[in-house]
């Protein structure tokens, strides 16, 4: 007991020396509002906002990539084409009563002639006309939740009974969809590597500094007893501040970008391909998940300039002894 009394005096003593050391108008070792550190509030913001658009991306794509692999994955595509000598539309029908007699369909759409050229408007335009032209018929097939398809025997009948039908089950798109969501997703997650890495060295240089400017306070601190924990903590929760303060301005300003972006994403669209880019990225809204991964990394960026603020300064005291 007499020792933790004689510790706390000791601190007590260290910062009373070092606060008759500092102006008069100063009683924190670190200064509260500097240019150093409204520098480093404006690198920290910089790098969130560059993180949290990282992050969101990701999200997006992510979640993206997964609904839309879900969708393809419930379907498949009977393409029939149009070949000499034979009655499309009766070729239609037929497919379309073999793929709905296979077990595992939920349910068969034939596409008209009109929704099949419709397809084609967003690369071809509108207004033109595809009756010279040898345009396939598609039946969307529907698969069973439950139950799945024998493809193979599916194919062998459409091959017999209609020979101008192909299946396409949608399998190969699905694993180049998946790659490239995961190439997409990983590359994200290294660049948020790059920031925090980024953010570490602005943040251990901005303590060096600070502790060069402060270098006699804190000579006087260390040499009359003061623990290297009390000193550290100052210049923790001093960083700890400014890492928060700079990671809500970054975050706020990319939630306000996303939102914005959710709220407006149509209005930029050229309509005759808005439904195959909203097909592919979603509505361009990262979701409550996506908020609440950027507020965590508000909470993530203080903490990380703290504790690197915090272990800056042991390895500085440690050099001092």
């Amino acid at each position: 007991m007499v020792a933790d009394m004689n510790v706390g005096s000791d601190e007590r003593t260290a910062v009373e020396l070092a606060a008759a050391a500092l102006p008069a108008t100063e009683t924190s070792i670190v200064p509260a509002d500097s240019i150093s550190g409204r520098a480093l509030v404006a690198v920290v913001a910089i790098m969130t906002f560059l993180a949290a658009l990282t992050l969101g991306g990701v999200v997006l794509v992510h979640s993206a990539a997964a609904e839309w692999q879900s969708t393809v994955a419930r379907e498949v595509t009977i393409q029939v084409r149009p070949v000499e000598g034979r009655d499309i539309e009766a070729d239609v029908r037929r497919a379309a009563e073999i793929a709905s007699a296979s077990p595992g369909v939920a349910g068969v759409r034939p596409y008209s002639k009109e929704e099949s050229a419709r397809l084609l408007e967003p690369w071809l335009g509108s207004g033109l006309s595809f009756d010279d032209l040898p345009v396939p018929r598609l039946i969307v097939v529907r698969i069973d939740r439950d139950t799945t398809p024998d493809f193979a025997a599916l194919r062998k009948a459409l091959a017999e009974h209609v020979p101008s039908a192909t299946l396409d089950d949608h399998r190969g798109w699905i694993d180049r969809m998946g790659i490239m969501a995961g190439t997409v997703v990983a590359a994200g997650l290294g660049v948020l590597v790059l920031v925090f890495a980024a953010t570490i060295l602005s943040v251990t240089f901005a303590t060096r500094g600070a502790m060069a400017t402060n270098r006699p306070i804190i000579e006087v601190l260390h040499f009359v007893g003061a623990k290297d924990a009390f000193i550290a903590g100052q210049f923790q929760r001093h960083f700890l501040l400014l890492g928060l303060k700079g990671g809500a301005i970054g975050g706020l300003a990319a939630m306000a970008l996303f939102a914005l972006g959710g709220l407006l994403g149509d209005w930029f669209l050229p309509s005759a391909g808005q439904d195959q880019i909203a097909s592919l990225f979603g509505s361009f809204s990262i979701g409550i998940a996506g908020y609440v991964a950027v507020a965590a990394m508000i909470v993530v960026i203080g903490a990380v300039t703290a504790a690197t603020s915090r272990l800056t300064v042991y390895h500085t005291l440690r050099l001092i002894e």
